[in-house]
């Protein structure tokens, strides 16, 4: 089950996330809620033991559930009930392997009331498209029926989600299907996930690597609570990892890492996921921490870990949302995710925090990196008050991608 306000209080809870730009986080959106246009979306809490949420969405719009990257596009009044479930439940391993299938996102049962209110299902998945490796004709839809699994092409595929359109529900998710004879390592999205167990003479820390699958963080997220755990705010790796690749976790010499290798791979979300385990005494002093590519030797991520950051034991209030501080703080990732800026360029023209000589500036650059950096460079050098206009417009214009980092800390 997931943790959270809807679990602990199990009674519905009501967004009031809008925005001028649409939607916005605030520092009372909760995690656990969808966000849409309009606020106050009804979500309620159904039954903790078999992982099932319903929510009501009261009028027509987009609905995005940030918690676990799920969205759907709405033209009535409607109710959706979700539950999760396995795929190794339902995929047969023999046929997966003869066809070349890979799990590539959270598998769903969902059915509505009315049929037919919803006119688009997001279906999130956390295949990498950065660097153009994979063909998005691989994606499928997965649907599980009494006569067996069911294949769908998706109408479009984004770098967070796929999407149907006018969508049959059933038990359903997304899978790559890879051409035969193609020998590919299959660049993902992924998280680090660090938490620590804190105890006067010698704390303890996890870490682990896995896809960016929102199920799988929760199930983590609970199991470690279950004894104690807090987890640290993190940032994901920027650059895709490769599914079956090793890597390697480093840290100052005095600590014992257990395993030093980690291989990326996908677990059922209910299974328990593979960490390295590691102890740094009473913590006087900050440690680094690095993941590095076995094979290229490359440092694909690292952070620092001080004293203060630990809690130890007691709940720290949370600092009002700040859009600048979350631009600043993802800088990097920002620049190497941000898609089609034609939107975001004119909603800061709007604004009056572009001018058209300034747009055109970045319009001109060559590469959508380059595009990225310019704009955030220029937004950056007129303060916060811009880079909160900055923020607003690109969760309005790709939620799921500020969802995605915010996840790393909630």
């Amino acid at each position: 089950s997931f943790p959270g306000d809807i679990c602990s209080e199990e009674k519905p809870i009501v967004s009031s996330c809008a925005a001028k730009l649409g939607f916005e986080v605030g520092q009372g959106c909760k995690n656990d809620q969808f966000l849409e246009p309009g606020g106050n979306v009804e979500f309620e809490f159904v039954n903790e033991s078999a992982d099932r949420y319903r929510a009501y969405f009261p009028t027509a719009g987009s609905y995005l559930w940030s918690a676990v990257g799920i969205g759907f596009v709405v033209a009535m009044e409607v109710t959706v009930r979700i539950a999760f479930d396995s795929w190794d439940q339902h995929l047969d391993p023999v046929q997966q392997h003869h066809e070349q299938w890979l799990v590539a996102g959270p598998l769903f049962d969902i059915t509505t009331e009315p049929e037919g209110a919803v006119t688009e299902i997001h279906l999130p998945h956390f295949i990498s498209l950065q660097a153009g490796e994979v063909d998005v004709s691989w994606f499928l839809v997965a649907h599980f029926k009494d006569e067996g699994m069911v294949l769908e092409q998706p109408a479009r595929v984004e770098p967070f989600y796929a999407v149907l359109k006018n969508p049959s529900f059933s038990l359903m998710g997304i899978l790559l299907r890879i051409a035969q004879g193609t020998h590919l390592s299959v660049p993902i999205t992924c998280n680090t996930l660090v938490y620590y167990h804190y105890h006067p003479e010698d704390i303890k820390f996890h870490l682990y690597l896995v896809p960016s699958d929102p199920v799988m963080r929760k199930m983590i997220d609970n199991e470690e609570e279950h004894f104690q755990g807090m987890r640290l705010q993190t940032s994901p790796p920027v650059e895709p990892l490769y599914f079956g690749s090793y890597y390697i976790v480093s840290g100052p010499a005095h600590l014992e890492i257990i395993p030093k290798k980690l291989k990326l791979s996908y677990r059922s979300p209910r299974e328990i996921q593979p960490f390295s385990k590691f102890y740094a005494g009473q913590m006087k002093e900050p440690i680094q921490l690095e993941i590095t590519d076995e094979r290229q030797k490359s440092l694909v991520w690292n952070t620092v870990v001080k004293p203060a950051d630990l809690q130890r034991g007691t709940t720290a209030a949370s600092p009002a949302f700040s859009g600048a501080a979350f631009v600043k703080k993802h800088h990097r990732h920002l620049q190497a995710r941000m898609g089609d800026l034609n939107g975001v360029l004119d909603d800061l023209q709007d604004f009056e925090v572009l001018t058209e000589d300034e747009k055109e500036l970045v319009e001109q650059e060559k590469t959508r990196q380059r595009k990225n950096e310019t704009l955030l460079r220029m937004v950056k050098n007129k303060g916060d008050s811009a880079l909160e206009l900055l923020f607003k417009s690109v969760y309005r214009r790709d939620p799921y991608l500020v969802s995605y980092l915010r996840q790393q800390s909630l």
